[in-house]
């Protein structure tokens, strides 16, 4: 009889196949768990271990309350580079699209001020977008901006790239960039926009943007559904 790790490796085996041959399309919806632990004679449980399994490759993905689905490639982005999030997409033929979800301006707490290098109360300008890649929600990005340094920016639409607006606008180019990868758990705003359930691991980037006089002037919280992106350094490709 076979054990459960030997189980899952075939059902994996047999899936990572199916899916090589497109026999499900990306963005195509798989069986339910139900009916693949029908179909393969093993527990429900069996399943969602060969399925995670396979959403670690980057092959499937879930979302809460959906099922599962068949990905797309993930999309390869290097921090270092300047590139804008809608010309990164494009340029590797994929759809692009942004949805504002809030923005507010409020004073900084101690922790943004901390990470800001503000050494005393300052107002910032948080303004948090949703980033999806052919219609799938793959990314939840905050902003915070040093109000300051970009007056009346809220009344711009900020649906385009704020690295564009800061130089068309204001002037500011970034000189700099200091960065802090980590997994997390996803909060609750983030889990509910990128579908995931409370809790699930995401890749958290945070971005500290500083202008050619080494004045920091925003920070940005990028919270990635893990399954979707290859983060891939190489100083020689900035654009």
């Amino acid at each position: 009889m076979q054990d459960k790790a030997s189980r899952i490796r075939k059902i994996r085996s047999q899936l990572r196949g199916q899916l090589a041959q497109e026999v499900f399309k990306p963005g195509s919806k798989l069986p339910s768990e139900r009916t693949l632990s029908e179909l393969f004679n093993v527990s429900r449980m069996t399943i969602k271990d060969a399925l995670e399994s396979l959403q670690s490759e980057g092959l499937i993905y879930c979302e809460d309350r959906r099922g599962w689905f068949v990905a797309h490639p993930r999309l390869i982005y290097n921090p270092l580079s300047r590139m804008h999030f809608h010309r990164l997409v494009n340029e590797q033929r994929r759809k692009a699209r942004t949805q504002v979800l809030d923005v507010s301006s409020e004073l900084a707490s101690p922790d943004l001020m901390r990470v800001m290098e503000l050494a005393e109360l300052t107002r910032i300008y948080r303004i948090q977008r949703c980033r999806f890649i052919d219609d799938r929600p793959v990314l939840l990005v905050e902003n915070c901006l040093n109000s300051q340094y970009f007056p009346d920016i809220l009344n711009e639409d900020l649906s385009q790239s704020l690295t564009e607006l800061y130089q068309r606008h204001y002037g500011y180019e970034n000189s700099r960039s200091r960065f802090d990868v980590q997994p997390c758990a996803a909060p609750e705003n983030v889990a509910q926009a990128l579908h995931l359930a409370s809790g699930q691991m995401v890749l958290k980037i945070i971005r500290v943007n500083y202008n050619r006089a080494n004045q920091l002037i925003d920070c940005e919280f990028e919270y990635w559904r893990h399954d979707a992106v290859c983060i891939r350094i190489d100083s020689q490709s900035i654009d």
